[in-house]
């Protein structure tokens, strides 16, 4: 009895353990398949139904149509500049955007204020040597006029002296006259003279001021400060890519660079007037129209997306000689409806310009469409597993295609193609 005992525990044992092991089993079947299921998820995207919107897209960069430039003093030769704002620095009426070093200019403006005190010196001069020799004229002439006046009073005794006594004070009277005449023209050429010399050396003294004050301009030249708000934009420097050779992208200017008269250093954009600049291929231009709707990426914004109008084509080709063969494009201008702080003149830029639209379109992604067998394909997802269809396409852009048959919104398609996947884990 106790053996019999012994043995039927045994048995329900190992029905026990039997049991224990299937559902273990069962379980890591499960877990293996969900795995496997998970593992060969693809990517999907629903097929919707909205607006298609074909577009031209355009390569250009950013561009201000009104902005103040500010160059280097012109006469100055080339300067140094020891102070210059930050691009993007945002300044005010009257601000300060670039200093160049005066000390040269400076040394030719003490050099012009000397000049000046030695031109006024001359005249102070000048004046005083006329006046002595007026002086010196004055007292001639008034001995002259007394000479005459005796000579006169000689010549009224004429009839108590005898004639030739008579006839010697007549000639006496008409050299004290003579010489009075003399001294009177003497008197007047001096003053010319002098007035002359005066006016001559105040020409020269006017000149020195002429020259002092373009000094004092050409000191105050050399600290450009902002007409208006704005933010500042440096320009670039040709002559440094001159020095790092030919193909080169030129630098901005910036402080130790040398500048040359009327060299644009910096620039102060309207920001309200920021356009988008490219250009366009003859197969696109007809399509395009001004007022057109466009959407704007900038490089260096990428965060945003800005809407804008065509608002410029031009109506003459112009030959684009950075390729080969030439071929001939079109200016175009999309402006910006609303601008953004981080903006600046230069910035590569992407226009997507809509040229027509097709309300209640079945939409998929370029990406969703496959060619089998010269048809186009996709693959729906349904459940687990992804059913191949054949689709008939309408129009697409760069990145979507209307399907005219074969889908409807709301299903999902594939993005990758399944049976590559399928054939990758059957080997």
């Amino acid at each position: 009895m106790f053996v019999t005992l012994i043995a039927l525990w045994h048995r329900r044992r190992w029905a026990v353990l039997g049991v224990c092991a299937v559902v273990v089993a069962v379980a890591v079947f499960g877990v293996v398949r969900l795995t496997r299921a998970a593992g060969s998820s693809l990517p999907t995207a629903e097929v919707k139904v909205g607006e298609f919107v074909d577009y031209v897209q355009v390569r250009g960069e950013v561009k201000a149509l009104k902005s103040v430039l500010l160059t280097a003093p012109t006469g100055a030769g080339d300067i140094l500049i020891v102070k210059l704002a930050r691009s993007g620095t945002q300044v005010n009426a009257g601000d300060v955007v670039a200093i160049f070093d005066a000390s040269q200019i400076q040394r030719q403006f003490e050099q012009r204020r000397t000049d000046l005190k030695q031109a006024e010196a001359e005249i102070e001069r000048t004046r005083a040597t006329w006046r002595m020799t007026e002086e010196q004229n004055l007292t001639e002439l008034a001995k002259a006029k007394y000479d005459v006046e005796r000579a006169r009073l000689e010549l009224s005794k004429a009839e108590i002296l005898s004639a030739i006594e008579g006839e010697k004070n007549r000639l006496l009277l008409l050299n004290a006259e003579q010489k009075l005449k003399e001294v009177e023209q003497r008197v007047q050429s001096d003053r010319i003279a002098a007035n002359a010399d005066v006016e001559s050396r105040k020409q020269r003294r006017d000149k020195s001021l002429f020259d002092l004050r373009q000094s004092e301009r050409s000191i105050a030249a050399l600290t450009l400060k902002a007409p208006s708000a704005g933010m500042v934009n440096l320009m670039p420097n040709f002559r440094a890519r001159m020095m790092m050779g030919p193909g080169s992208s030129p630098p901005d200017f910036r402080e130790g660079d040398r500048a040359w008269g009327g060299a644009a250093v910096a620039e102060l954009p309207d920001l309200t007037t920021i356009r988008i600049t490219g250009r366009v291929d003859e197969t696109d231009r007809g399509r395009l129209k001004v007022d057109q709707t466009a959407s704007v990426r900038v490089d260096a914004v990428p965060d945003k997306e800005l809407p804008g109008r065509v608002a410029v084509i031009s109506a003459l080709a112009k030959p684009d000689f950075s390729s080969w063969p030439v071929q001939k494009n079109f200016d175009l201008a999309v402006q910006l409806n609303q601008g953004d702080p981080r903006l600046r003149p230069g910035m590569s830029a992407n226009a997507r310009i809509a040229v027509d639209r097709t309300p209640n379109s079945v939409l998929i992604p370029l990406e969703a469409i496959f060619s089998k067998n010269g048809r186009s394909t996709v693959y729906v997802q349904s459940g687990g597993k992804f059913e191949e269809r054949v689709v008939e396409l309408g129009r697409r852009n760069v990145s979507q295609a209307i399907v005219l048959k074969g889908l409807r919104g709301g299903e999902r398609v594939a993005l990758r193609d399944p049976t590559l996947k399928e054939e990758a884990e059957g080997k």
